[in-house]
């Protein structure tokens, strides 16, 4: 998670004014039991987190629309046409997104398919002729260099590659901006990590990389392209701004869960349930929209690669674990097994991640040494993973074939459901069938129904210790992956398992026991319930499932909340990426707004004309993103004909560099007209986040000048009463998408100033209230 142990310590030294620190580590603690990030013990509004390699300073996104005075011209002066264009841009994106998402798919499943299938084909030829050792050394030394691709790629070229990405898609759609993950370079090593790590047959699945790269999409669709080439196409430069890309991004999520799965209504719950933050109806639309298309590509694809024209690719790639020429039965009495599974799941889930979060923590410890040692770690993992998969079906007995089945039994190919492997004609090794094969096809088999003495229970108890093994040990290492087929693999073993034991007290098909396990591990583990139900329902086409899938997921689900939040939340913890949960903690509401701000450092303000000299210094000597905007002397046009202090608003950092580096000064201290404002600004260049204020050069005389702040402020900033608590504060700087929110005063007496102070995202997060007051630890265990 670490490039090395100095990167933090050369992050912080960037600016010695800022508030936080990182402090150093304790030699006499335990470093398993330590954050990966120390926590400061002030609040702040630039934390730093693990983004890929890097501690990097992260910022919040400016979902807020800015309604200044060009805003307000721009909206004011579209016609209709132009509103019509714009919204036919969005569903032309959201198109452009699904299309690409399903074509790019079709390559990863083809590519791992055919590369995976010659592999098993030829180590399946050295063992028919009884070459074993030749067998192991080219099975082993093939999984070998495809995980050195992938992981050479990542460690080299694009550390945000490796990992699922789903908790940084979280963390940005909940208003934190994570850098380098969306890029040009990270969509490629993805896509092609993915297919080497998958192809390797390491514990892993390319669901969450689906994910990512479909967010990777639809962000470099929506900024026009890799940053060093974009497209400046004026009717896309509208999209260029953090809240049309907050939208794109919803859509690419969600084509890569329908892509990944075959599952376009499960991919819009996927990304409504588990990674969006806000909603709205249009965007469940759009969302439904990209997944269609996703849907249509991949079954325009398979209708080509039925004809043969696409090599070993079948239906193998795009998962499709289909159990609906099963007639499921079951009567009052099959509750028992069914909530055993999911108080199973539950435990089991919780138990994983517990244990996953241990060795992410010894991972950490690892990766800082170097990218040598990172890539070791990966080979090693590999090698571990071909020497159980290669010679534990050895242990298994042969079974003989039974002459009833419709099947072809046994089988020499690239899949099937009775693996031939060492055992004379006539004969399968059923752990063969389950380790000596890719994922998918290893999920289909274990899902294979009507078939009640396919496997031993011994060799089912074999694969299930050994993919648990497997899936603590590979999420974590330096490649693309993701924890949805691991989880999955995990559930359906001791699903199985409990089904065979329950045969002689059940009518529910062995198989069915293990769609159940794997939903419960996953429930049980990642926490989600609605869209894991469709999805699962998608997966195996057999809506008789519905009523004990629910049962199964709610139960594991609540079993799991009891141990400890879901697996993507320990990773955003890990990482130190401050996601806002969306429930507040209880002891939240025993505090105020009013009470947050006194510990906070003074408000920095400017009034409404401000000389250069004030604003170049604000810029340079703090990190704030937002400062109020003020006009003294004001005559309110109601009420007493006394002066008072005016708060015109907020402005952002961002639009005063696009000042400074416009050199858009004044001579004189006058407010401009809105003709001048328009000559020199549009509405779209504001939208834009970039610059920094190293960047900028003011000379002496510049410094003398003035800038009139009135037409880029924003005039409609929210506000809360000091007296509001701070639950009630985090509910609404949620669900608004907020990033700043000012404080003003319950009395407003004579020369008091509006605004008491500003709340960002550092100031309403749990732990770091609890830093600076720690009398609330007690309340909070209470």
């Amino acid at each position: 998670m670490s490039e090395d142990s100095n990167l933090l310590k050369e992050s912080t030294s960037m600016n010695e004014t800022m508030v936080e620190e990182v402090e150093e580590r304790d030699p006499e603690s335990n470093p398993l039991n330590e954050p990966l990030l120390k926590r400061n013990r002030t609040l702040s509004s630039n934390p730093l987190a693990l983004v890929g390699a890097k501690v990097s300073y992260i910022e919040s996104l400016d979902y807020e629309i800015n309604e200044n005075d060009l805003f307000k011209q721009d909206w004011r002066s579209r016609s209709r046409a132009q509103v019509l264009q714009y919204i036919f841009w969005k569903w032309t994106l959201a198109f452009l997104v699904g299309l690409l998402t399903g074509v790019i798919a079709t390559l990863i499943n083809l590519a791992v398919e055919n590369i995976a299938g010659y592999k098993l084909l030829a180590v399946v030829s050295f063992i028919q002729n009884e070459r074993y050792l030749t067998g192991f050394f080219y099975f082993t030394g093939i999984n070998f260099i495809l995980t050195f691709v992938a992981a050479i790629l990542c460690v080299c070229f694009a550390p945000t590659a490796a990992g699922p990405g789903i908790p940084e898609i979280k963390a940005y759609l909940n208003g934190v901006d994570t850098p380098n993950m969306y890029g040009a370079t990270t969509l490629i090593v993805k896509i092609i990590g993915s297919i080497g790590a998958v192809s390797a047959g390491l514990d892993l699945g390319k669901e969450g990389p689906l994910v990512h790269i479909g967010s990777c999409i639809a962000s470099l669709l929506g900024q026009g392209g890799p940053d060093n080439y974009r497209i400046k196409w004026r009717w896309l430069r509208y999209f260029n701004n953090d809240r049309d890309r907050r939208d794109l991004i919803t859509c690419g999520a969600s084509s890569g869960v329908c892509a990944a799965f075959r599952a376009p209504v499960g991919g819009v719950l996927f990304a409504l349930e588990e990674v969006a933050t806000w909603w709205r109806s249009a965007l469940l639309w759009r969302t439904f929209f990209s997944t269609a298309v996703v849907v249509v590509v991949l079954r325009a694809t398979i209708e080509l690669c039925h004809k043969g024209k696409c090599g070993l690719f079948g239906e193998g790639g795009l998962i499709m674990f289909d159990v609906s020429d099963v007639t499921v039965r079951y009567n009052v009495m099959d509750i028992i097994p069914v909530v055993i599974i999911g108080v199973l799941g539950g435990v089991l889930g919780s138990l994983y991640n517990y244990l996953l979060h241990k060795v992410l923590r010894l991972y950490n410890l690892i990766n800082q040494k170097g990218k040598m040692y990172k890539l070791l770690l990966s080979l090693s993992v590999a090698l571990f993973t071909s020497i159980c998969q290669y010679g534990l079906p050895f242990l298994a007995k042969c079974t003989p074939c039974d002459p009833s089945l419709s099947e072809v039994c046994p089988t020499n190919g690239r899949s099937g459901n009775f693996k031939q492997f060492n055992c004379p004609n006539g004969y399968y090794n059923d752990l063969a069938t389950l380790l000596l094969t890719t994922n998918d096809d290893a999920v289909r088999n274990i899902f294979s129904t009507n078939t009640p003495f396919e496997y031993q229970p011994s060799s089912i108890l074999i694969f299930f210790a050994l993919y648990c093994i497997l899936g603590l040990i590979t999420f974590g290492i330096a490649v693309p992956s993701g924890l949805f087929l691991p989880i999955i693999l995990m559930g359906s073993g001791y699903g199985r398992l409990l089904g065979i034991f329950m045969r002689p007290h059940t009518n529910i098909d062995q198989g069915l026991f293990a769609v159940l396990g794997a939903a419960s591990l996953m429930a049980g583990s990642m926490r989600m319930t609605v869209s894991l139900c469709v999805i699962f329902l998608e997966l195996t086409n057999n809506l008789l499932l519905l009523p004990i899938t629910m049962i199964v997921l709610l139960i594991a689900k609540t079993v799991g909340d009891s141990f400890n939040p879901s697996i993507y939340e320990i990773i955003l913890h890990l990482k130190g990426l401050p996601f806002m949960d969306a429930n507040p903690e209880p002891w939240m509401r025993d505090l105020t707004v009013g009470e947050l701000v006194d510990v906070k450092p003074a408000v920095i303000s400017f009034r409404g004309v401000e000389k250069v000299a004030n604003i170049v210094n604000a810029l340079k000597n703090t990190t704030h993103n937002g400062f109020p905007v003020m006009d003294c002397g004001v005559v309110p046009t109601t009420g007493v004909a006394n002066e008072a202090t005016e708060l015109h608003g907020i402005i952002l950092r961002a639009h005063l560099i696009q000042v400074l580096k416009k050199k858009w000064f004044l001579k004189e201290k006058r407010r401009t007209e809105d003709w001048e404002v328009r000559e020199k600004f549009t509405w779209v260049e504001l939208a834009e986040r970039e610059g920094n204020i190293e960047d900028v050069a003011v000379t002496k005389e510049e410094m003398e000048m003035f800038v009139d702040l009135h037409p880029l402020t924003n005039t409609t900033p929210f506000t809360v009463l000091e007296s509001m608590s701070v639950a009630k504060a985090m509910v609404l700087f949620r669900q608004l998408g907020l990033r700043h929110m000012l404080v003003v005063p319950k009395y407003q007496a004579s020369g008091v100033s509006p605004v008491i102070g500003i709340l960002t995202r550092q100031d309403l997060l749990a732990y770091n209230i609890l830093t600076v007051f720690p009398h609330l630890v007690k309340s909070k265990r209470k």
